[in-house]
């Protein structure tokens, strides 16, 4: 359980619902270990983790826009081969996509550089257009994320950790918030050389955003054939489960998430009431506010262009959501709402209900332009020779 439920529950088992005492204790390791995997998740994330990689040389090669064509030499990407976890060294891990990188020798500087192939550089062009196209969108992510905020406001560092899941260009800070003085103010942080970003004081407080959640509550009570046992009395406070195949669902396990689908919860953009504060530290003040944490990450997932973040990045908005729990054990609790994959050295989290055999089900053109770099990632070395690439002259 989450760490502030789990102290509470420990502290008073006889107030706790469900029977606690003989509770095993598990360390943070096994519980990881422990999870109910989701098989077409995890073959997902072999691809996906290369991708990441993919992504991080095809950045340092467009950030040289002044050479023709855009490039780095296979010597500088050896030299960050660990920090960009390229286990068997640049060159290697280049030649496994020859849809996407190209190795040449520059007889001028007598050494090997690696550009983008023309179908490469087509797709990084799309993704650039989407991104530009949908940029009214991202102004209203960035919104909607500060206004989850207690104090609406954000480090922007944090801002940092998440510019490409929300689908904000590069430049963001002169593009995205300078252009818009009228939503977002950056001040100086608390810190030295740290900045924070809020929304302005004249943004109405009282502005009512529609939660991702809602909408989905809204659609599944118009459907004839909804799943959901309870009705609306259920619904009205419900999110979409979908577990694992495979997962053994026990009778008292249904039955505790009934009654958690049930429980009411201060939602992601209303503030908490004297109310609520008082409650915080009853067993069903603790609960609520776990039921609200889960509201309120599900809602930024909601809000990402892929319906996914590493852990280690929405970590970074806990203590400014107020969100009072470990961030890794809350999607570990809720295994029919989120899919925790710990592959490639990173724990990152999907919206499950977003997903059908791991492609969106409402896509977008920035999803769309990044989906086929996945595509050719997959496609890895088919349709080339598995003899070793040439390093020869520039093509």
């Amino acid at each position: 359980m989450a760490s502030q439920l789990v102290k509470f529950i420990l502290r008073h088992p006889n107030g706790y619902p469900f029977h606690v005492n003989s509770m095993p204790k598990t360390s943070s390791s096994q519980y990881v270990a422990s999870r109910a995997r989701d098989a077409t998740f995890e073959k997902y994330m072999d691809h996906y983790k290369s991708l990441l990689k993919v992504v991080a040389i095809q950045d340092l090669i467009l950030a040289n826009p002044n050479k023709n064509p855009p490039c780095v030499s296979l010597d500088f990407l050896s030299r960050l081969s660990q920090k960009l976890h390229l286990n068997k060294g640049a060159p290697s891990f280049i030649r496994k996509f020859p849809h996407i990188f190209d190795i040449f020798y520059d007889h001028s500087k007598s050494m090997p550089f690696c550009k983008l192939t023309k179908r490469a550089v087509e797709i990084s062009q799309l993704e650039a257009a989407a991104i530009r196209d949908s940029l009214p969108v991202a102004v209203e992510r960035l919104v909607r994320v500060l206004s989850m905020s207690v104090s609406k406001s954000l480090p922007l560092r944090a801002i940092f950790k998440v510019w490409r899941e929300l689908g904000l260009p590069d430049d963001f800070e002169d593009s995205v918030i300078a252009q818009n003085p009228q939503l977002f103010q950056l001040c100086d942080g608390n810190e030295p050389n740290t900045h924070t970003l809020k929304l302005v004081a004249t943004y109405p407080r009282d502005h009512h955003f529609t939660a991702a959640v809602e909408n989905w509550r809204v659609m599944e009570c118009c459907r004839e054939d909804s799943k959901l046992v309870g009705g609306s009395e259920i619904l009205r406070y419900s999110f979409k489960q979908g577990f694992p195949p495979g997962m053994r669902l026990r009778k008292n396990f249904k039955a505790k998430v009934r009654e958690w689908q049930k429980l009411t919860y201060v939602g992601p953009y209303e503030e908490i009431g004297e109310r609520e504060k008082k409650k915080k530290k009853s067993m069903i003040g603790i609960m609520r506010l776990e039921k609200r944490a889960v509201a309120i990450v599900h809602e930024f997932m909601s809000l990402t262009v892929e319906k996914t973040v590493e852990v280690e990045r929405i970590s970074h908005f806990r203590n400014w959501f107020g969100i009072d729990f470990n961030m890794r054990d809350l999607f570990l609790d809720h295994p029919g709402i989120f899919y925790l994959s710990i592959k490639g050295k990173r724990h990152t989290v999907f919206l499950r209900e977003a997903y059908e055999r791991v492609q969106l089900i409402d896509p977008n053109p920035v999803y769309e332009a990044r989906r086929k770099l996945l595509d050719l990632v997959i496609l890895g070395r088919h349709g080339f020779s598995h003899a070793p690439i040439a390093i020869g002259s520039q093509s």
